[in-house]
């Protein structure tokens, strides 16, 4: 059964003031926004470990309601935290904290032994914690929050405080948790590529606010969000992968808008994957030119024309997807161009357009 979380609260520290609300049923939340948005703040207050005003309730059981005096302490809330640091108990070894998590338990939930073999912990659970890699410690500090059996996991920066290698190894596994247990994950990042690989929802904070939330793709393609970003900005695409072409290291993707090349992907055929297309990497043109060096050239026509900064415009497109799958694209094109590129395509609503995007530029 997927737990439901609806949050609405309110907090002050000195001059800064937090105000947000969200809401969530199963999948991966994202709190994301810049350092001092308050991100950590609201994570903190769904923990308990921070005072705040408000409501918030799982399943309808009340955690905080100000109005009716409800204010349960942590220890109360069946919540599983996870800190950028891990922040294992350096007296026990690994199996250790894994108990000290599993004697916490409230309600049902994962098992010891399902647990550790998700987690791959069986050749660590004798060892102490001041040996174990950065990676290590935070599949052994996920396994003490899931043997929690909480009804809503948090993450604050998981990912951040990893080397590569021991990113590509948990970043996996935070993407599946949500789904393979079924509660809520609320998890803060200040990465938008870790947003866009984890996320099903996103809530963007910035300066205590939220400034839009809904699904991840829709807010990343919104029209603040593209302004926000600037030269940065782009779409989120979902598509599967359909073949790799190891003698050229690519990978063919089978995308909303049909075929996408790009770099050779570490992912079985058959997988999904999210890509970042950045607008600074769409070009346009009005035909399509078979003698060029570019891979991805894709017939699209143009919904909306808007201005970005000075002497450029945001195109935003939508391609020929939703013919084959009976579903529209999941987030539009977006391309940067100057206004006098705009101006001398003609470009506006309706405009049939080709869209190029290089291969090499795409990122997951």
């Amino acid at each position: 059964m997927t737990s439901r979380l609806d949050v609405e609260v309110a907090t002050r520290r000195g001059d800064f003031e937090l105000a947000a609300a969200l809401s969530a049923s199963g999948g991966t939340t994202v709190v994301f926004g810049p350092s001092g948005s308050g991100k950590t703040t609201l994570l903190r207050a769904l923990a308990g470990l921070e005072r705040a005003e408000g409501r918030i309730t799982v399943d309808g059981e009340a955690w905080l309601d100000s109005a009716a005096g409800v204010d349960l302490p942590p220890h109360r809330r069946a919540v599983g935290y996870v800190f950028q640091h891990a922040n294992l108990l350096p007296h026990l070894d690994v199996s250790g904290n894994l108990r000290y998590g599993a004697r916490r338990a409230s309600g049902s939930g994962p098992a010891w032994d399902e647990v550790i073999d998700w987690l791959g912990l069986g050749p660590l659970v004798e060892r102490p914690v001041d040996g174990l890699s950065g990676g290590e410690r935070q599949r052994v500090a996920l396994g003490r929050a899931l043997l929690r059996r909480p009804r809503l996991l948090l993450f604050d920066e998981p990912l951040s405080a990893l080397d590569e290698p021991a990113r590509r190894t948990m970043a996996p596994l935070l993407a599946r948790v949500s789904s393979r247990f079924g509660m809520p994950l609320v998890l803060v990042t200040h990465s938008l590529d870790e947003a866009v690989q984890l996320g099903d929802r996103m809530v963007w904070l910035d300066e205590g606010r939220v400034r839009a939330a809904g699904p991840l793709a829709d807010v990343v393609a919104g029209a603040d969000f593209l302004r926000w970003r600037g030269d940065d900005a782009g779409v989120v695409v979902a598509a599967m992968v359909a073949e790799h072409v190891d003698s050229d290291w690519l990978t063919r993707l089978a995308g909303p808008w049909g075929d996408l090349w790009v770099r050779r992907q570490d992912r079985p055929v058959g997988s999904e994957v999210r890509m970042r297309i950045l607008a600074r990497d769409v070009s346009l043109a009005l035909e399509h030119e078979a003698g060029s060096t570019l891979l991805n050239q894709i017939s699209m026509r143009v919904t909306a024309v808007e201005e970005s900064a000075a002497g450029q415009v945001l195109v935003r497109l939508v391609g020929d997807g939703g013919a084959r799958t009976g579903e529209p694209p999941p987030a539009p094109l977006v391309a940067r161009i100057t206004t006098r590129s705009a101006r001398r395509l003609e470009l506006g609503p309706g405009r049939p357009i080709w869209a190029r995007v290089k291969a090499v530029a795409v990122s997951s």
